[in-house]
């Protein structure tokens, strides 16, 4: 299928007229066809005009009518065939095999979402009956449910031009919702995301829905902060850097009427090994650490980039076995040119603390988006004291600290920000282990006994997201159904009368779902 470099207000094409940019092959560094221009601030005002114009229509479809939607976007998608994954290879340099497992982790997803909604109890009807003879006052009649927030803005992410893009995770969690969605496009991908673009609107179009359900811009920073700081904007969905996912936070807040800004915005996801792990060997371990830390370049955001156990002759064993390994690695393409001189300033941080700070596999930058993986090491009293050690460097980098004993390995957990996870190995009667996990869960999202955190399983009890500064809202996820719970608000029927309420409040349970009523799980 034909790219055509546009931008879409709901299902209306209009080559945007700012800022020209070129999508780049990665591993070639040449622009690819077409020309793309950032959407002027008159076309995002469109489009969320648009979105809130659809916006009592949509939040009114049935639970099954949103479901056939998602089905349907999934169907769109997969018609693609390869053409998706081929423009997808070109603008990132992911793998084809890659590529395909993101396709159907996408699909998947809007299918999840879909069986959610038919099965309908995750808007958490609440029914408390009227008890007029109650004394000294009667009890009113009182029902709660959630309902869709509103118009939602979604940001692509870079490393993820699928599932976390158009239409990803949480563009499927917001329809699901019943939220009309504005994505901007991420400038890495543009070619993919206009693809994904047609499929949601083709799907749309099909489901006969408002034409403002849907709507896709292009550009960067001005126009993410123009975005977010529509009045009739509801909420925002984020996946990247700190920086950027913090100034949209900040845009957000400053409005007359601030609304929230669910970003996720990286994690080191420390990895705590101890002795009673390293009893039978080492080599298994250093394997699954190293491949963990490289998986796609290190541009996951759970790659484990901090190493910690006690110092000595097994932790040095671990330490040697995944230097090895690491330079062993051949080298990879990061998915763009920036992202490649931010991992090397990185390295370059790190090194700034050599006088204390050793580095014990010599990766880095090869060419201009070409890397490979890097481990420093350092000891525990030195990470303690110096702050920017524990601070992402986004790519394959480890740092590994060895501390003087557990005490100090539990001081080290202590001492971190907001993780989107946390790993522990060690024996399962280890009593270390279970004071280690105490603390971490204070921490994190998500804690790993035993594993490697990279692999995020799309299903009902994932947690994807961790205290701030992994995310800047720790009591929601990013994957699984419970993402939905982002787009929604409660509200409170008093003394409505039956005919007026929604099916999931009514007497009769017109749905068949599941209700909290006179407070029995029915």
């Amino acid at each position: 299928m034909e790219i055509q470099g546009t931008h879409f207000v709901g299902s209306h094409e209009g080559v945007p007229g700012g800022d020209v940019f070129y999508a780049i092959d990665p591993q070639t560094g040449e622009k690819l066809d077409p020309i793309f221009r950032a959407s002027e601030p008159q076309a995002v005002d469109q489009a969320v005009a648009l979105a809130a114009e659809a916006f009592d229509s949509f939040r009114r479809t049935s639970g099954a009518e949103r479901a056939r939607f998602l089905e349907a976007i999934a169907d769109e998608l997969e018609a693609l065939g390869d053409s998706l994954l081929e423009r997808a290879q070109k603008e990132t340099a992911l793998p084809a095999a890659r590529l395909a497992g993101e396709r159907g982790r996408t699909c998947g997803q809007l299918r999840m979402f879909a069986g959610l909604l038919r099965e309908g109890s995750w808007v958490d009807a609440r029914i408390d009956r009227a008890q007029p003879d109650r004394q000294p006052v009667p009890k009113p009649d009182v029902r709660r449910m959630r309902v869709a927030l509103g118009p939602v803005a979604v940001f692509g992410a870079s490393n993820f031009p699928l599932a976390f893009s158009v239409a990803g995770g949480d563009t499927a969690s917001a329809l699901a919702a019943g939220c009309p969605v504005v994505v901007k496009a991420h400038p890495a991908h543009p070619g993919t995301s206009e693809l994904a673009a047609r499929a949601i609107l083709r799907a749309a179009n099909a489901c006969g829905l408002h034409d403002g359900v849907f709507s896709m811009v292009h550009g960067g920073a001005a126009t993410g902060r123009h975005l977010v700081q529509h009045p009739l904007l509801e909420a925002v969905a984020f996946t990247g850097s700190a920086a950027a996912g913090r100034a949209l936070f900040d845009a957000a807040a400053a409005r007359p009427r601030p609304i929230p800004v669910f970003a996720e915005m990286g994690s080191v996801n420390p990895l705590f090994v101890l002795e009673s792990a390293m009893e039978d060997g080492v080599e298994a371990l250093a394997t699954g650490y190293a491949q963990s830390l490289t998986l796609g370049v290190g541009q996951f955001c759970t790659n484990p980039g901090i190493l910690i156990g006690c110092a000595g002759p097994r932790f040095e064993s671990l330490l040697a076995a995944v230097a090895a390994r690491l330079d062993q690695a051949p080298e990879g393409t990061m998915l763009t040119e920036g992202i490649c001189t931010n991992y090397a300033r990185g390295l370059e941080r790190m090194s700034e603390f050599e006088a204390v700070v050793r580095r014990t596999a010599s990766g880095g930058v090869q060419e201009a988006t070409r890397a490979t993986g890097a481990l420093f090491e350092v000891d525990g009293e030195t990470f303690l004291a110096n702050p920017d050690l524990a601070h992402e460097v986004f790519g394959p980098a480890g740092l590994a600290v060895a501390c003087r004993d557990t005490e100090e390995v539990r001081d080290v957990a202590r001492s971190l920000e907001g993780q989107l996870t946390a790993t522990i190995h060690c024996a399962a009667t280890d009593p270390q282990g279970a004071e280690l996990l105490g603390i971490l869960m204070n921490k994190v999202g998500r804690v790993l006994w035993g594993g490697f955190p990279t692999g995020v399983e799309v299903c009902p009890s994932m947690q994807h997201g961790g205290p701030y500064p992994a995310t800047t809202d720790p009591r929601f996820t990013s994957v699984g159904t419970a993402a939905i719970e982002r787009f929604v608000r409660p509200v409170a029927y008093q003394g409505v009368p039956d005919a007026l309420l929604p099916p999931e409040l009514q007497d009769g349970n017109p749905l068949g779902i599941s209700r909290l009523e006179d407070n029995r799980r029915i």
